[in-house]
């Protein structure tokens, strides 16, 4: 017969698996950021302060259609976007992490991604389409995720070649990346195809993590 006190610790083991999975950041070590780490690309034309702003640990980032690219001679799409640098990324296993909100009508934009390939531009991009974020234009992340704060992660394991994303703690999707390039990690709002008039993504507690290799 079992007593009483064995039917607790099935009780308590079954609390455990539904309350105590994982967080992506198990077994990674933060990266010490600054203010210098935060490299912002916006439309050339325009004074940093019309395309973004910096209040109670808010990063605002917006852009228009008809905006310029970030630097005179450009084809690329008009961005306002944030580009970590000075990171040591060609190898390891290494992972961005930031809560997001998107405002409604903000759509066919990257909100995140990771610069560099070994064709191609990036290795990934999280965009948005009508609420809904997808990897590219294509496989389903999360949806209904317009007016609200959403946990992002993504991990890239470079020497195995894959990247996992999770939203709110909760893994998602996995792809191949595209194999190394000049790697960094961009979030902000960068127009794609059927991009919206206005864009608009906010981000806070912006943070690097990389896992320590034995």
């Amino acid at each position: 017969m079992i007593s009483s006190y064995s039917y607790l610790l099935i009780f308590l083991a079954c609390l455990c698996v539904v309350g105590c999975s994982a967080d992506p950041t198990d077994g990674f070590t933060s990266v010490p950021l600054t203010e210098w780490n935060f490299e912002l690309q916006k439309p050339y034309d325009k004074p940093l302060n019309e395309r973004y702003s910096y209040e109670n640990c808010v990063r605002k980032l917006w852009v228009y259609s008809d905006d310029k690219p970030h630097q005179p001679g450009s084809n690329t799409k008009p961005r306002t976007e944030i580009r970590i640098r000075g990171l040591d990324y060609s190898s390891g296993i290494w992972q961005f992490e930031a809560y997001g909100f998107v405002p409604s009508g903000t759509s066919g934009v990257s909100l995140v991604q990771i610069h560099g390939a070994e064709s191609g531009a990036t290795t990934m991009q999280i965009r948005i389409y009508n609420g809904d974020l997808r990897y590219y234009s294509t496989d389903l992340i999360a949806s209904d995720m317009y007016d609200k704060w959403f946990r992002v992660n993504v991990i890239h394991d470079v020497d195995e070649g894959k990247v996992t994303f999770f939203i709110d703690g909760v893994q998602k999707l996995q792809e191949k990346d595209h194999r190394p390039g000049d790697l960094y990690f961009k979030c902000g709002v960068y127009a794609q195809n059927n991009d919206s008039y206005y864009m608009e993504s906010r981000w806070r507690e912006i943070k690097i993590y990389k896992k320590m290799m034995l």
